[in-house]
């Protein structure tokens, strides 16, 4: 190969690969396999090696993760978060461990620890209290989230303890349990949100939310794992482990001392299938040198300790029969294509169905009929098919062609320009969805109304009691019929009745929820309520109007715009309003702190360092100021953040008004 040639290759690979570092680590959103990562990576390394002058400054080889987001402060790390190298084969740990005999000698122990598949966390604490908790970032410095960080409640705020260091670092995992991702992720989907492809994703995902008051209702866990400080009292890492859980941390119960190589391989063997059982994901075993002498003896690379190395397992992959595909709607009409399987046992649980997204994953796959299918569970709870085995393709066998039409209704499909979900129009004629928003308007989240299940929607809907959400505060004039069906006794009827009747004090922001617009989930509503104040001002909203609400982007607003052109859906609102449900935010007392902004008026646009919208909204009017909704030669001040919309700056600039920081908006009060 030339020299041009060679230096394309890793051109090639450099920019590959960091696209996928952002996707992983900005994104938490990866579009390929750790396994593929390493790989290529490896391939790199030994480009790189063999033709040093061709190293770019950039190179994944050179760094550890991804960059860092504006959202955040940006701090240095005291002590940097290296990567660790990593293997998939046995051999591997057997070279590392003579390496390891080669430079100190035989007298030594290993440290195994559960590899978390989660996002990684510096926690800072001074004095025994929690100063900072800082994102791995690029190594050398991450994003400060402690404010969300302080939600996760395994995470202590204060600690004490004997032995412990005045000023320290303590690394660890914050990943969440299957248990919350599967329940989190079915909202979002019922809310027709995208949902995430994994826990870990989910966790990262959380951890980098603007709003810790959000942050706070996903169940966040996490494992701390390593102790730095300067004035460390411990002399291994074993001994450490033991101290910060006496201190107050939650520490892994499953790690183990090893005396030899053998019994490292052997705990990496026990958690094979073992790992199935837990409730969250680990995707490999870190290996560690016991002592801390022998650690500093053995130093460092560029990017990993030579003291640690981690063994990660391949994704469990098994191949099986695809029986057909099924297509199931969703309350909001999304329609989504199921691989209903040939019965296979696949890491410790028998698989039956698989995820297959939508139309374009049928198209890449290329699915036929009755294909032998390579069906994986790794990073993701839900099954997928990640390929099929073309030598076992049956001849004539047919494509697998994407519905047209809806599954229960019949209804033609549509497809929005840049959407890769289809959806079926329907909404007032198609039975899943009918059932569905019903559903969804008496569950937890939006109106919880007691008394009345997801079972019981179903068979009043059969029985024609139900085909709107505004019929269930008419059930009261229909008791006859309800005690007509089986399991209906009086006392359910009236605690059915008396729920149904108390959901009328639910306050707006869970109304709005619970009508189902498409894209509205909980925290969106909430948002809408806030900035809106009531449903008639929201219905009359512009797309410009929309978006200047906080959190709100031009899917969102565009879907509430669509969802209040309907006729259909003004007249049911009508009949919630007649029913006495609350269409209206009440208004908190405004408590004056000083009129310094009195006479001004301002619109709050964009991502703010140190407050959030609500809160500088908050600061304003309790310092005289007042909100508007929208740029008009009316207003005094633009309150500018980052990511603010290009049209909002161009129409201020164009009326000459002036736009002012967040701290320019603390100024004027002070």
């Amino acid at each position: 190969m030339s020299g041009n040639d060679i230096q394309n290759q890793i051109n090639q690979l450099v920019n590959e690969l960091n696209q996928h570092n952002y996707n992983y680590y900005q994104l938490a959103s990866p579009t390929i396999s750790d396994y593929d990562f390493d790989q290529k990576l490896k391939q790199l390394e030994a480009l790189e090696a063999k033709y040093p002058e061709y190293l770019r400054p950039d190179s994944p080889t050179q760094k550890v993760g991804g960059e860092i987001t504006k959202n955040f402060t940006t701090v240095q790390h005291k002590w940097p978060m290296m990567s660790l190298g990593n293997t998939y084969n046995e051999q591997d740990l057997l070279d590392f461990d003579q390496r390891i005999k080669k430079a100190i000698g035989e007298n030594f122990q290993y440290v195994c620890e559960l590899k978390f598949d989660g996002l990684s966390m510096s926690l800072t604490y001074q004095d025994g209290q929690l100063l900072r908790a800082v994102t791995r970032g690029d190594g050398t410095k991450g994003d400060d989230v402690t404010a969300n960080i302080k939600t996760i409640r395994t995470i202590p705020l204060r600690v004490h303890g004997e032995k412990m260091p005045s000023y320290f670092d303590i690394r660890g995992e914050v990943f969440m349990h299957h248990a919350a991702f599967e329940r989190l992720n079915n909202e979002r989907i019922e809310n027709g949100e995208m949902p995430f492809a994994n826990p870990r994703n989910f966790a990262s995902g959380t951890v980098k939310m603007q709003d810790s008051a959000e942050v706070a209702k996903r169940p966040l866990d996490c494992f701390l794992y390593f102790l730095y400080s300067d004035e460390n009292p411990f002399k291994t890492h074993w001994d450490s482990l033991q101290a910060v859980k006496s201190w107050g941390f939650k520490i892994s119960e499953e790690s183990k001392l090893c005396d030899n190589i053998q019994q490292v391989l052997a705990f990496i063997a026990s958690w094979e299938q073992k790992r199935f059982q837990l409730s969250y994901d680990i995707d490999g075993i870190v290996i560690k040198v016991n002592s801390y002498a022998q650690q500093q003896e053995l130093g460092f690379t560029a990017k990993s300790p030579r003291w640690a190395i981690s063994y990660k397992y391949k994704a469990q992959e098994v191949e099986t029969i695809l029986e057909k595909v099924t297509y199931q709607v969703g309350r909001t009409g999304a329609i989504t294509p199921v691989a209903n399987l040939k019965p296979v046992l696949l890491a410790g649980t028998t698989v039956k169905r698989a995820t297959l997204h939508n139309a374009n994953e049928i198209e890449r796959l290329d699915l036929h009929e009755k294909d032998t299918v390579l069906v994986e569970k790794g990073g993701e709870i839900i099954p997928k098919i990640i390929s099929v085995n073309l030598d076992q393709r049956l001849p004539n066998a047919q494509k697998i062609q994407y519905i047209q039409n809806c599954p229960e209704c019949g209804t033609p499909l549509v497809r929005a320009e840049g959407e890769a979900v289809h959806y079926c129009p329907n909404d007032e004629g198609c039975p899943p969805q009918i059932v569905g928003r019903i559903q969804h308007f008496i569950s937890r989240k939006a109106m919880n109304i007691e008394g009345i299940g997801a079972e019981t929607v179903e068979t009043l809907y059969q029985r024609g009691l139900l085909k709107h959400i505004s019929e269930i505060y008419e059930l009261k004039n229909h008791e006859p019929e309800l005690k007509s069906l089986e399991r209906f006794g009086e006392k359910s009827i009236n605690n059915m009745l008396l729920g149904i009747e108390k959901s009328k004090e639910m306050p707006f922001e869970k109304v709005l929820f619970g009508l189902g617009i498409r894209y509205v989930g909980a925290t969106v509503a909430q948002k809408l309520a806030k900035h809106f104040k009531n449903i008639d001002a929201l219905s009359k909203a512009s797309l410009e109007e929309l978006i200047l609400a906080e959190e709100i982007g031009g899917r969102i607003a565009q879907s509430v715009i669509d969802y209040f052109a309907d006729a259909k859906h003004l007249e049911e609102i009508a009949q919630l309003k007649q029913a006495g449900l609350r269409f209206e935010t009440e208004e908190k007392e405004v408590v004056l702190q000083s009129e310094s902004l009195s006479g001004k008026s301002f619109v709050i646009s964009g991502v703010f360092e140190n407050h959030s919208r609500e809160q500088l909204k908050e600061i304003i009017e309790s310092n005289g100021g007042k909100i508007l909704s929208g740029i008009s030669a009316k207003l005094s001040y633009l309150v500018a953040g980052d990511n603010m919309g290009p049209s909002k700056l161009e129409k201020a600039n164009k009326l000459q008004i002036p736009i002012i920081s967040e701290n320019d908006l603390l100024q004027m009060i002070q």
